[in-house]
């Protein structure tokens, strides 16, 4: 591996920070750079995992469920990528959520969160319990996010696009666990990303950490008494990183300070990241967020209301919560202690012509820009329901009493559109899974599968 050029003010200050480490640091430019994915523990146990992949996987040390792969494999071509068995992530990138530890209940929000690799983790680490609010300020860049938490069947969930502001406004003093993964100034990838090189200067250093002040400051109001926030950056700079974690305890004596870390890659097997973890004193008196159901959402490109809908409130379907109870347990083949488990803790929204169940752990959204209001779970069509992409993905063999396995080649030509045969005694909606991940619909007719995989996701494996 060549060189990258690096700025020379870049390597003047990084010389005047690490002293005698800086030539290791230097030399470390022209190793490779590594691979890692994650396995998405709400498809997998661990164990099963690594049997199954076909991959040359090896452990992340900071991360159980993180593993690297070899430079010659491909996993991001793979049917498993597809069905959301893994997330492709950069090993050291997984060092934020393990400091955060969310545990399964928590409520936590991850502010700055697309593409989804760190909320992809917290999700899989909540186990389904609890709520998960996913932040992304950019519209482009949430509509990425949202399709991630779709891909890796994310159930409880929020998927948001808002200023910090906005969401501090809505949820104050509500959240158990928050990750401020900031916009920074990307030192940490120069190895990895030509374009961080470019954007590179030290101006650009100074704007990002006084916008990493503004977004700490705005989850420190979303905090509970009690709770954590873990900061996280990808850069090498003092300004971002420990001149930040300074100015925030001076700012805010509420929180303590618990721990931090640098990921350095002349250190670790991992590209430059920095972690911070505080705690917000108990002892603080915080009005907390309330427990309503959502009751109205702004519309955005990605999910937009009809005209005479109220999203939220249950009243623009036609189909009714026993309606569509009786559609997922006795068409689509869901066991109904599965679809109970589906209803709890939620409440049936409805988006356009769209249902979703919505975490009833949230405060009321009205005028908060929704992306993804929890897990879809079906549409209307002209007064008949089809079930969503979003329920499938997020569904295991065990909750289905009917299901077509496919195997890796017969998976592969799911994903591509093409139609593929079944059990002729088959009828009707089927939950498609590839190897036990699931995939997607299909709908049986005298030994063929229909496939209702998203045209827009259908690609040639």
């Amino acid at each position: 591996m060549n060189t990258p050029i690096l700025p020379q003010a870049f390597i003047n200050r990084m010389k005047d920070q690490l002293g005698e480490e800086f030539d290791s640091f230097f030399a470390s430019y022209a190793d490779p750079r590594l691979y890692g994915l994650r396995c998405n523990l709400l498809k997998s146990e661990l164990a099963s995992f690594t049997e199954v992949m076909p991959f040359s996987l090896t452990g992340v040390d900071w991360a159980g469920e993180g593993f690297y792969y070899p430079e010659d494999e491909r996993p991001g071509r793979h049917a498993y990528h597809e069905a959301g068995a893994y997330y492709i992530q950069e090993p050291s990138a997984m060092s934020a959520v393990a400091l955060l530890d969310p545990k399964p209940g928590d409520k936590v929000a991850d502010l700055c969160a697309a593409p989804g690799g760190k909320s992809t983790q917290i999700a899989a680490r909540l186990s389904g319990e609890g709520l998960l609010v996913t932040n992304e300020i950019i519209s482009s860049r949430a509509a990425v996010l949202s399709s991630n938490i779709e891909r890796l069947g994310v159930r409880n969930v929020l998927v948001t696009n808002e200023s910090t502001d906005k969401l501090a406004t809505f949820f104050p003093g509500f959240f158990d666990k928050i990750l401020v993964d900031a916009p920074c100034s990307g030192e940490g990838m120069f190895r990895k990303d030509e374009t961080a090189i470019n954007e590179w200067s030290p101006e650009n250093v100074s704007l990002c950490a006084e916008r990493q002040k503004e977004i700490l400051n705005n989850a420190s109001r979303m905090c509970r008494p009690g709770g954590i926030i873990v900061y996280s950056t990808c850069t090498f700079s003092e300004a971002e990183n420990e001149d930040n974690v300074r100015w925030f305890l001076n700012e805010h004596p509420e929180f303590s300070f618990e721990s931090s870390e640098r990921l350095m890659p002349h250190k670790i097997k991992g590209e430059g990241h920095f972690v911070a973890r505080f705690v917000k004193s108990c002892n603080i008196s915080c009005k907390t967020g309330g427990s309503a159901p959502l009751n109205e959402f702004k519309a955005t490109e990605a999910n937009r209301r009809s005209k005479n809908s109220k999203a939220g409130n249950g009243k623009s379907g036609t189909a009714s919560d026993a309606d569509i109870r009786k559609f997922l347990t006795e068409e689509c083949k869901i066991a109904k202690e599965s679809v109970d488990a589906l209803f709890e803790n939620s409440v049936l929204n409805t988006f356009g012509d769209n249902y979703y169940l919505t975490p009833t752990a949230v405060s009321s959204l009205k005028g908060l820009t929704v992306v993804r209001p929890g897990l879809q779970i079906c549409k209307d069509l002209k007064n008949r329901l089809e079930p969503s992409h979003s329920l499938a993905m997020s569904l295991r063999p065990y909750e289905v009493s009917t299901m077509v396995n496919l195997d890796i080649n017969n998976g592969s030509k799911y994903i591509e559109g093409q139609t593929v045969n079944c059990d002729p005694n088959l009828k009707g909606w089927v939950c498609v899974f590839i190897n036990d991940y699931s995939i997607g619909w299909g709908k049986a007719s005298n030994g063929i599968l229909k496939n209702h995989y998203p045209k827009g996701l259908r690609r040639v494996i």
